[in-house]
C-alpha cells in the first residue's frame, strides 16, 4: 500500500521540477543587457564620472524658509534742535575750560546698529566637511536696551558696553559654542548710541554721532556751518558736560590751537552764545535734556511696534513653514523621488531632498539597505533611462565591501531605479517554497483517493 502512495508522489515532484524548469512556478528578477534598449556597464572609479554628468539641480525651498522676519528704516532719528532768539550784544567773559579727557576707544551702544557678514553654509559641521559651495550674508541688527543683538541658530549676544574688538571675540566665541562657522565680518554701520548737539549762533544746529573717530571742537563747529556773528569778539562758547557749565571765548579759541583741538565726549552739549546772561544758554541746555529724555522714550515706543511686527512676521514665517511641511507629508508638493526594488529590505521610494544632493548610499540605506542571506551584493544596478529610451544599468559589486564607498558618491537622479538581485540560494528556496505546499496537498489528497 505504501508503494502505491509514494509513486504518485514522485510523479508529481517530477511534474513540479518540469514547471518549474519551465518558468511555470517562479520567475527570477533580473536585469539583461539588450544592445538596442539596455545597457549594463560596470561601476568603477572612472565610470563614476560619467555616471554623475547628468545636469540636474535640486528643488529649492520656498523663499520663506530662508527669510528672517526684520524691519527696515531707522526709527532712532534725533528730531530737530530748538530754534533761539538773538539775544543783546554782551562784554567778554571769563575763560573756564573742562578738564582734558581720554574717552578711549568707542564703546557699543543701545541703538547703534551692526553688519555681520558670514559665509554660507555657516554650519561650523559642513564647512570642515569641504567641498559645500559658500556664498556671502550680510545680515544687520540693532543693539537693544539691554545691549544685546538676536542672531538667528544662535540666539542673544551681548555686545553693549564693548569695544569692536572685544564684541568680535565674544562673537566668535557664541558662533563657536553654536558650532556655527565663525569666520565673519563685523562692522558698525550706523552709531546712535552716542551723540553730541551744537546748537546757538550756528548755520546749522546739529546732532552729531559719535563714532570710531575722535571728534574735536573745530570739527563740530565746522559741521555745524561755523558762527553767524559778524562781529565775532562778542561771541562766546559755552560747553555743558557732566552737570558743570564751561565757558570759552570765541576770541580765544581762535587763537588758541589747543582749545580748537579740544576733544568732545559723548553727552557734551554745545552752544554758540552772543550774551554774557546764562538765560538762553540754560534754556538750550534745559531743552537738551527734556529732548534726550523724549527720544529715549520714543525710541523705546518704537522698538516695542518694531518687536511687534517682527513678532509677527516670525509667526507668518512659521505659519508657513509648517503648512509647506503637512502639504509634503500628504504628498502636495511637487518632489523628486528614486523607487527601490528586488532584495531590498524596505521596497519602495525615496524622496530626494530639498537643494542638496542625494548619493546611492543615502537612498539605499535610508530605507534599511539589504540583506546579505537574500540579496545577491554582486549585482546591486541603478537603472537610470534617458529621453531616447536608452536604460543604462550600472552595476556595484559589493562582494568587496570597499566598493561601497563608490554608493557614497554616486548622484542620485529623478526616476532612478535601484534594484538589487537575489542569491541562487534564495532563488531554489523560494521554489521549494511554492513547490512543498502543493506537493503535501497532492499527496494528501491521493492518500485520501
Amino acid at each position: 500500500m505504501l508503494r502505491l502512495i509514494m509513486q504518485p508522489c514522485h510523479a508529481l515532484l517530477g511534474l513540479a521540477l518540469i514547471l518549474q524548469g519551465c518558468g511555470a512556478i517562479y520567475v527570477s528578477p533580473r536585469v539583461v543587457q539588450q544592445s538596442d534598449v539596455v545597457l549594463v556597464r560596470q561601476l568603477t572609479r572612472e565610470t563614476l564620472v560619467s555616471a554623475n554628468m547628468a545636469d540636474y539641480t535640486p528643488r529649492r525651498l520656498p523663499d520663506y524658509f530662508t527669510q528672517n522676519a526684520r524691519v527696515s528704516g531707522n526709527a532712532l532719528g534725533v528730531g530737530a534742535l530748538p530754534e533761539l532768539g538773538a539775544p543783546p550784544v554782551i562784554p567778554l567773559m571769563e575763560t573756564s575750560l573742562p578738564p582734558a579727557v581720554d574717552p578711549g576707544p568707542y564703546l557699543i551702544g543701545v541703538g547703534d546698529v551692526v553688519s555681520i557678514q558670514t559665509q554660507l553654509p555657516h554650519r561650523l559641521s559642513e564647512s570642515l566637511a569641504g567641498g559645500v559651495a559658500t556664498q556671502t550674508h550680510s545680515q544687520e541688527y540693532t543693539v537693544r536696551d539691554d545691549g544685546g543683538i538676536t542672531i538667528p541658530d544662535v540666539g542673544s549676544v551681548i555686545i553693549g558696553g564693548l569695544t569692536v574688538d572685544q564684541a568680535e571675540a565674544a562673537l566668535f566665541q557664541t558662533l563657536i559654542a553654536a558650532q556655527i562657522n565663525p569666520k565673519f565680518s563685523f562692522d558698525i554701520i550706523q552709531f546712535n548710541a552716542a551723540s553730541v548737539s551744537l546748537g546757538g549762533a550756528v548755520n546749522a544746529p546739529v546732532v552729531i554721532a559719535m563714532d570710531l573717530t575722535p571728534l574735536y571742537l573745530d570739527e563740530a563747529l565746522t559741521r555745524a556751518g561755523g558762527v553767524t556773528v559778524a562781529d565775532r569778539k562778542y561771541v562766546s562758547i559755552r560747553m555743558y558736560r557732566d552737570g558743570t557749565l564751561y565757558q570759552i571765548p570765541f576770541a580765544q579759541y581762535l587763537d588758541d590751537p589747543g582749545l580748537q583741538k579740544l576733544r568732545l565726549v559723548a553727552g557734551d552739549s554745545i552752544f554758540v552764545d552772543i550774551t554774557f546772561e546764562l538765560d538762553q544758554a540754560q534754556a538750550y541746555f534745559e531743552k537738551q535734556i527734556a529732548l534726550t529724555q523724549l527720544r529715549q522714550q520714543t525710541r523705546r515706543q518704537v522698538l516695542a511696534a518694531l518687536t511687534a511686527e517682527m513678532d509677527l512676521q516670525r509667526a507668518t514665517l512659521t505659519e508657513q513653514r509648517t503648512s509647506f511641511q503637512d502639504r509634503a507629508v500628504l504628498d502636495a508638493v511637487p518632489r523628486d523621488y528614486v523607487y527601490l526594488t528586488g532584495e531590498v529590505s524596505a521596497p519602495g521610494r525615496f524622496a530626494l531632498p530639498f537643494e542638496s544632493y542625494a548619493s546611492l548610499a543615502d537612498a539605499l540605506y535610508a530605507k534599511g539597505g539589504f540583506s546579505n542571506k537574500t540579496a545577491n551584493s554582486s549585482q546591486i544596478y541603478v537603472l537610470r533611462g534617458d529621453e531616447n529610451g536608452q536604460i543604462t544599468a550600472w552595476q556595484l559589486d559589493g562582494r568587496n565591501t570597499a566598493n561601497l564607498v563608490l554608493a557614497t558618491r554616486m548622484t542620485m537622479l529623478p526616476n532612478d531605479i535601484i534594484f538589487i538581485a537575489e542569491q541562487p540560494v534564495t532563488r531554489w528556496h523560494r521554489v521549494i517554497q511554492q513547490i512543498v505546499p502543493s506537493l503535501i496537498t497532492s499527496g494528501a489528497g491521493l492518500a485520501a483517493n
